[in-house]
C-alpha cells in the first residue's frame, strides 16, 4: 500500500527561509515560497495541516571543503525549533553546497528576466526545491 504524504524541503537563511514540497506521491519537488524566520513555522504548520507530511529535508550548509561553520549552527537551532513544533515528523539533513548557484543557473536557462531573478526570495525557494529534488533523486 502506497504511503501518501508530502516531503517538505527547507533552505534556511538568516533573512529568509525557502520552502518547497513534493506531491503526495513524492515524485517531484516544487517551490512553495519564501518566508521570514518569524513566519516560516506558521507556513509549515499550514502545509502540515492540509496534507500529511512524512519528512522535512533541510539544507545542511557545509563549506566547499565539507566543514561545518557558523551557518550550520544557525540551521541546527532551526532544526531544534522544528523538532519541538513537529516532533512526529522525521528530519533529514542534506548537503546544500552549490544549490543557490544552481538556482540562479536554472533561472537563467529558463529565460527568467534579470529583474525577476533578482527578486528577494526567488533563489531561496528554488534552492529549497533543488535540495528536496536532490534528496528524492538519490533515495528512489
Amino acid at each position: 500500500m502506497q504511503d501518501y504524504a508530502r516531503l517538505i524541503g527547507i533552505d534556511v537563511g538568516k533573512k529568509r527561509v525557502g520552502i518547497a514540497q513534493t506531491d503526495l506521491l513524492q515524485t517531484i519537488a516544487s517551490p512553495v515560497g519564501t518566508f521570514s524566520p518569524e513566519n516560516v513555522f506558521t507556513e509549515i504548520g499550514n502545509i502540515v495541516e492540509h496534507a500529511p507530511v512524512k519528512k522535512f529535508v533541510i539544507g545542511w550548509p557545509l563549506s566547499l571543503s565539507g566543514d561545518e561553520g557558523s551557518a550550520t549552527q544557525m540551521v541546527e537551532a532551526f532544526i531544534k525549533k522544528l523538532q519541538q513544533k513537529f516532533p512526529e515528523i522525521e528530519i533529514i539533513k542534506v548537503d546544500e553546497r552549490y544549490t543557490s548557484s544552481r538556482a540562479r543557473d536554472i533561472m537563467l536557462e529558463a529565460g527568467v528576466p534579470k529583474k525577476k531573478r533578482q527578486e528577494k526570495g526567488r533563489v531561496d525557494r528554488i534552492a529549497a526545491a533543488i535540495i528536496l529534488q536532490n534528496y528524492l533523486d538519490s533515495n528512489i
